[in-house]
């Protein structure tokens, strides 16, 4: 009669290689993220709150160079679209770093904000030039860090521009759309606002204004100066006001 077989415990050295192809797939689906949603994995913590980071350049229709750090529109957006989606998401919280970009990208990423029925904050840091004043404004509530700018300029055209009275009537229409949505989204009165646009002097070869930290608080296109711990105060704020309405209601 043969011996029964005895089980033997796995060697440190399958253990290890197990690990280190465990490891080799989570940095492979960490870079397929990367390349499908622009950004990594998130650690693995259980939270209430997604937070999207709009960095560098808003790139609309046209790729930008690759030397170019870029936000891509078709990567927020989706991301925006899974958050209210997402039952476990409570709120939101944007952060900006961006020269600004394409306008109609940067609208469009502000509209998808703005229609979110989760609470959502917005955090200036570093600079939200732009384009990326609509974005800062499109939030139920608004922090600047109090070294951070914000630039505030006429609408440029970049490349070949047809002289003709339809291009101009155009980039107006476009320019209103802009101030039309701050003005709606903030404190701000519209006429303060165009006298930021078109203000003079104030840029080195070039027209528009500069606002620093406390200076956006104070024309009220932002609601508080702060940073990441007054950010996600305050969206748990309105996260616990948003439960409290709905039992209210029911």
């Amino acid at each position: 009669m043969l011996p029964p077989k005895t089980l033997h415990p796995k060697t440190p050295k399958k253990t290890a290689r197990k690990k280190k192809t465990k490891k080799i797939e989570q940095q492979n689906e960490s870079l397929e993220n990367l390349n499908q949603l622009g950004q990594l994995n998130i650690p693995k913590y259980e939270s209430n709150i997604h937070s999207i980071a709009i960095v560098g350049q808003i790139e609309g229709h046209l790729i930008l160079p690759p030397q170019n750090k870029t936000t891509k529109y078709e990567h927020i957006i989706p991301q925006l679209i899974a958050v209210e989606q997402n039952p476990k998401i409570e709120g939101l919280l944007i952060v900006l770093n961006t020269v600004g970009g394409d306008v109609e990208a940067g609208l469009a990423i502000a509209e998808m904000i703005v229609s979110m029925s989760k609470p959502t904050v917005s955090l200036v840091l570093g600079g939200g030039h732009s384009i990326g004043v609509p974005v800062a404004v499109a939030s139920d509530y608004s922090f600047i860090a109090s070294t951070a700018t914000m630039t505030i300029h006429p609408i440029r055209l970049t490349g070949l521009v047809i002289g003709v009275p339809q291009t101009y009537e155009y980039l107006d229409k476009m320019q209103d759309r802009v101030i039309n949505f701050v003005v709606r989204h903030s404190g701000i009165k519209e006429k303060d606002f165009r006298e930021l646009m078109f203000s003079s002097g104030k840029l080195a070869r070039d027209i528009g204004t500069v606002l620093v930290g406390q200076d956006a608080v104070d024309y009220k296109l932002i609601n508080e100066v702060g940073g990441i711990k007054e950010a996600l105060d305050k969206l748990n704020d309105l996260i616990e006001g948003k439960k409290k309405n709905c039992i209210n209601k029911n």
